[in-house]
């Protein structure tokens, strides 16, 4: 133990020597290769270990990448919703803002309504055509006369009323 230096000695050449105990299965090229080879298992298990960490480097990325769209899907999903909830806020201001307006109009509109009594002419005409569609409830069309008195004491009525605007 000890007797022998572990390192080469100055003549001596540091190639290693590969010698089957048995009859080998490869070809020739390949154990003059092997024998011809200066990479020993240390250099062999640096380049292993670091194609390992190139490896899981690359994959890595890929779950970095990965993780990074999902979390910006996320984001933008609740950017989204929280645009969606003010949007329903801001329509429901809106909606409740016009229906008021819609209210302070018709309560101006009622103020203003005033009905008038129909002429006699007409009310007697409105009612000529409505005792005819009665009568006649499966043919209407025979109401055409009744419904031309009708249209003629609007028009007189109408022209009656732009006569006084007009003047």
């Amino acid at each position: 133990m000890g007797a022998n230096s572990s390192k080469a000695a100055d003549g001596q050449s540091s190639a290693h020597v590969w010698k089957a105990s048995g009859p080998v299965g490869v070809s020739q090229d390949v154990v003059e290769r092997l024998q011809g080879s200066s990479e020993s298992d240390v250099s062999r298990a640096q380049t292993l270990e670091l194609a390992v960490q190139a490896r899981v480097a690359e994959e890595l990325k890929k779950l970095e990448q990965s993780e990074g769209a999902a979390l910006k899907a996320a984001y933008q999903k609740a950017q989204a919703a929280e645009d969606e909830k003010h949007q329903t806020e801001t329509d429901e201001k809106n909606r409740h803002t016009v229906s008021k307006e819609v209210e302070a109009l018709r309560s101006r509109l009622d103020k203003r309504k005033q009905l008038r009594v129909l002429p006699d002419s007409v009310e007697r005409a409105r009612t000529g055509v409505l005792e005819c569609l009665r009568d006649n409830d499966r043919r209407p069309l025979n109401c055409w006369q009744e419904v031309e008195n009708f249209r003629d004491e609007v028009r007189r009525l109408e022209k009656e009323w732009v006569d006084r605007v007009v003047r």
